[in-house]
């Protein structure tokens, strides 16, 4: 059974309809990571599977059951984080601050998961005590993701991780993805450094005017000459 199914769903804003008839699915165990251009429908699509757009059509599943419509706090609860790309943070609070925040539902074991996740990205424990502010962009991405995991989800859905950075940082955050992913959470991403997300993932999904125009194993898109063309700037 797969741990997320959508099956024809259609969703947008308001009366602009932005996907159409989108099925796509995330196994037990995956890295998976969406492509296409700008407005294909990739964050659509990741904010209405987190319930932050209602869908007109189609139903979403979670672990065989029905998800469709639910609001994000009862998603979060059933073991599903989100990470945006933007405004990911709260500048303000302290690194450790920041990941007490992201456990707000957690009625116990707080230090033990904090442990667990300053062992994951060891440069914010020595920043624990630093706003995040005043964090580089690299380690501000690896902050919002560490405060994604403190309710330990099944699947973690991330909106374009590596955007801004430059390519040491964009390296160091998708090694910390397969950490993540090696500690049995299943991560779906969102992503336009398609070479390196490729590298990672079991699976792609390339979406073009809101629709899946071609999916398969992550390898295989690799060496795809259309996807080459599009999204990786030619074969290397």
């Amino acid at each position: 059974m797969a741990l997320l199914e959508v099956r024809n769903v259609s969703s947008g804003y308001g009366e602009m309809g932005i996907l159409h008839d989108v099925s796509m699915r995330v196994e037990p165990g995956e890295v998976v990571t969406l492509l296409g251009p700008n407005g294909a429908g990739k964050s659509t699509l990741l904010k209405t599977i987190f319930g932050l757009l209602t869908p007109t059509a189609g139903q979403i599943f979670f672990q065989g059951v029905d998800i469709t419509g639910l609001i994000p706090p009862l998603l979060v609860r059933r073991g599903i984080s989100y990470v945006p790309q933007v405004d990911n943070v709260f500048p303000s609070l302290t690194v450790q601050e920041n990941l007490e925040m992201g456990a707000f539902i957690r009625a116990a074991g707080l230090t033990p998961r904090l442990a667990e996740v300053f062992d994951l990205f060891p440069t914010l424990q020595a920043k624990r005590r630093q706003k995040v502010g005043g964090l580089s962009g690299g380690e501000g991405q690896m902050e919002a993701m560490g405060r994604a995991l403190m309710l330990d989800p099944r699947l973690l859905l991330l909106d374009e991780p590596s955007a801004g950075l430059s390519p040491r940082l964009v390296g160091l955050v998708f090694e910390k993805i397969a950490a993540i992913n090696h500690t049995g959470v299943v991560v779906l991403i969102v992503e336009q450094n398609a070479r390196e997300a490729l590298r990672l993932s079991q699976r792609g999904y390339v979406l073009a005017n809101g629709q899946v125009r071609l999916e398969g194993p992550g390898e295989h898109l690799l060496q795809d000459e259309e996807v080459g063309r599009l999204y990786l700037g030619g074969r290397r």
